[in-house]
């Protein structure tokens, strides 16, 4: 079984005053020949934004774009028209396809908002731009995996232009889950959110991240009280 190990401590580092982000992979000016990707999940930052600040108006096209805010409030617009808060407890996601423009803003002017940007390469170039965003408080439970993507309209969670698929977990000390792959050939990159997992006889600590592949699934034991995303992804760019 093929794995790879990424330290909370090994990430890039970029503080940019009103920004404190910690980059999975090569971004910006973090540049790591060995951590472009991780299959077709290119991009993993976790972010700290200041009281009142954001990131202005800017393009992307041709991915698809998660964000899963942990604390506070994040204002979202874009070219689309949609004007929209995410908070904890919400996840977003957007296609950005043919072409679209946004600004982030920290919504809150007494505390940080913090929240995971993350990136994937899309199945299908050059789409019509598309925006949406849930509330996870109907189907979060203890001490499973739930779903909160997938590449299915009808299915739980928000859904993308790929073989994806994106759980939560929020497990007490010494629970057990078993994660089994959805899509022959994928691999599962787990980013562990806090606490202390184990997975494969491979310890994991908070903000740690671990990619597996060449599997059918892989069993969880949490140490202690732990919060968990697993990014279930095509390992082959299509």
């Amino acid at each position: 079984m093929p794995s790879i190990l990424h330290t909370a401590e090994s990430r890039g580092h970029a503080n940019h005053g009103w920004l404190d982000s910690h980059h999975t992979f090569s971004f910006a000016n973090y540049y790591n020949p060995d951590r472009m990707n991780f299959g077709v999940l290119r991009v993993l930052n976790d972010d700290i934004v200041s009281e009142a600040k954001g990131f202005g108006t800017h393009p992307h096209n041709n991915m698809e774009i998660i964000s899963i805010p942990l604390e506070g409030d994040l204002q979202h617009r874009d070219s689309m028209g949609n004007s929209a808060i995410i908070k904890q407890g919400d996840v977003q996601v957007m296609s950005a396809g043919t072409g679209i423009q946004h600004s982030e803003y920290n919504k809150n002017p007494d505390k940080p908002v913090k929240f995971l940007q993350i990136w994937m390469f899309p199945n299908k170039q050059d789409v019509e731009p598309r925006y949406d965003q849930i509330s996870l408080k109907d189907i979060e439970r203890k001490n499973v995996f739930y779903q909160i993507l997938s590449p299915n309209k009808q299915d739980q969670g928000v859904w993308v232009h790929q073989d994806a698929w994106f759980h939560l977990g929020d497990f007490d000390t010494g629970s057990l889950e078993t994660y089994t792959i959805k899509k022959k050939n994928n691999g599962v990159y787990i980013f562990v959110l806090d606490g202390e997992v184990i997975i494969n006889n491979q310890s994991l600590g908070k903000r740690d991240g671990y990619g597996i592949w060449e599997i059918d699934g892989f069993i969880l034991e949490s140490k202690k009280r732990s919060k968990v995303l697993t990014m279930e992804v095509p390992m082959v760019l299509s």
